[in-house]
């Protein structure tokens, strides 16, 4: 509906793909995402909701992604990330760490830009976080269920 309203040409993200990006791990080495996995899995926490209320588009040269954003319906995200940042950082990888985060689902990349719109929320119940290797395709490399 969106996308046709905004008069999109881009594919719309295949469902099985919609995600949350709390950190890009993309080209570390093997020990460095080790590290990563053994912060991950020291988290401790219960299950969560999570609700996007408007749409935008982020700026961008060529093809800009068009994605679910929020605010008040993401604060626990945000104190999860920064809880598995802190992990992060004392495994030596403070840099990724202290990486800037705006919460967001991407649904297509277009080259049209749209400005921000409010939207029915969009609500779910986190249970689960994953480490993913996105290169060429989604490949799971381990998945930890939050609990208290």
């Amino acid at each position: 509906m969106l996308k046709r309203a905004h008069k999109f040409d881009g594919k719309l993200i295949a469902p099985d793909r919609l995600h949350v990006s709390l950190f890009s791990l993309s080209g570390l080495p093997d020990r460095q995402l080790c590290a990563a996995r053994d912060a991950a899995t020291e988290l401790r926490t219960a299950p969560f909701e999570v609700s996007f209320d408007r749409t935008a588009s982020f700026r961008g040269r060529g093809n800009r992604p068009f994605v679910l954003i929020g605010e008040k319906g993401l604060r626990r995200l945000q104190s999860f990330r920064q809880m598995l940042g802190v992990a992060m950082a004392r495994r030596g990888l403070r840099r990724i760490a202290n990486t800037n985060f705006t919460p967001h689902v991407t649904l297509l990349y277009d080259a049209r830009g749209v400005d921000e719109y409010p939207v029915e929320p969009v609500v779910w119940t986190v249970t689960e976080f994953v480490l993913v290797h996105s290169q060429r395709g989604h490949r799971h490399l381990a998945r930890w269920c939050l609990r208290a």
